[in-house]
């Protein structure tokens, strides 16, 4: 029998500790060893309790969430699971939190809704276990070791003129969930101006897609913007998609445009890569390229296959790079994909004609 998952739960408002620690209670899995009201308590309860996860709370008195983050990633790195009000004004926050290193996030829970505890439960629960079972690694020097070569890639690839993607015919379609916000923020700031047009989904709630968007475009040379719908699909620009809302890709003779969804959730997530994929795959075939970053679950695996199966060109980041090498593992599994790359070797695939000459002359 393996040993139950170690919490502790770093909260200014004892409601709130006191609601995860009833939530987390349920689950024989997972024991709460200690709770924290501020970042100097939790400091001592680390080295006391030794926990496997933290719950971390944004706004606390004394010292704030990130800064207490940004400390113990540099001198005792573990999973942390952010806890936040899921709003705009939070957002640039909780993606500030992403890019030091926290695996995942979930929302405060409400407390004047009952009806929604057993669903908020089940969330935390099990994004606790996913960050629990997840090997932390110095991210933040893996991001900057990439975006050092990629960007070397990226420039040789463009002043060689060998660039595959100088064609309204090409599209490229991404997809990631926990881990991937840092993820396609380096693919996308190695990649030149003169890219093929970017369809991106990532897991990410209504509040947090438009800030996204505008912190990636502030750091890419690509043009980067919350897809809207009917908008047209240009290359040098990137569209990611609104949380809440699938995105997907439909064709007008040569054009390509986005198309917003609000169906139901596919794989528990709105929006789904899936969809995303096999829109593309549908409308794109041959000359489009898929790519499967980090993410728990498996959503987007078969989506990736379909891409495959209609010639295009997939990858899927590898085990190593990955901070959750779900998405990406389950389309490896199913024989989805054409390479398995690090994360540092993904844009200058995206960028190398040798990798797609083949598949583009169809």
């Amino acid at each position: 029998m393996s040993k139950p998952i170690r919490v502790l739960i770093v909260d200014d408002s004892a409601l709130v500790r006191k609601m995860l620690t009833e939530m987390l209670k349920m689950d024989p899995d997972i024991v709460v060893v200690g709770t924290a009201s501020d970042p100097y308590v939790a400091r001592e309860k680390i080295k006391q309790l030794k926990p496997d996860v933290l719950t971390l709370d944004v706004e606390m008195p004394k010292m704030d969430g990130i800064t207490f983050l940004s400390n113990l990633m540099r001198l005792h790195p573990m999973p942390v699971l952010m806890v936040s009000s899921l709003t705009v004004k939070g957002a640039d926050v909780i993606l500030r939190a992403l890019e030091l290193g926290a695996i995942d996030y979930v929302s405060k829970p409400k407390i004047d809704i009952a009806h929604s505890l057993d669903q908020y439960g089940e969330e935390i629960i099990s994004k606790l276990k996913l960050a629990a079972a997840t090997e932390v690694k110095p991210l933040s020097n893996i991001y900057r070791q990439a975006v050092k070569k990629l960007n070397a890639d990226a420039v040789v690839d463009k002043l060689n003129g060998t660039g595959q993607f100088m064609t309204t015919g090409s599209i490229i379609a991404m997809g990631a969930s926990a881990g991937g916000t840092e993820a396609i923020k380096e693919i996308l700031m190695a990649m030149p101006a003169s890219a093929p047009g970017m369809v991106i989904t990532q897991h990410i709630p209504a509040a947090f897609s438009a800030q996204f968007a505008l912190r990636l475009d502030r750091v890419c040379a690509m043009k980067v913007c919350e897809a809207k719908d009917g908008q047209h699909i240009l290359p040098g620009h990137v569209y990611i998609a609104p949380g809440g809302r699938h995105l997907l890709v439909t064709r007008d003779g040569a054009r390509y445009h986005c198309k917003l969804n609000d169906g139901p959730k596919v794989n528990r997530h709105k929006p789904a890569v899936d969809v995303l994929f096999r829109s593309v795959a549908q409308c794109a075939s041959a000359n489009a390229v898929g790519v499967l970053l980090t993410g728990m679950g498996d959503d987007g695996a078969r989506g990736l296959k379909e891409l495959h199966d209609a010639g295009a060109m997939t990858i899927a980041q590898d085990k190593d790079s990955s901070v959750v090498w779900g998405m990406p593992g389950s389309a490896v599994k199913l024989a989805a994909t054409d390479r398995v790359l690090p994360l540092n070797m993904i844009a200058g695939a995206l960028l190398t004609s040798k990798l797609t000459a083949d598949r583009y002359r169809t």
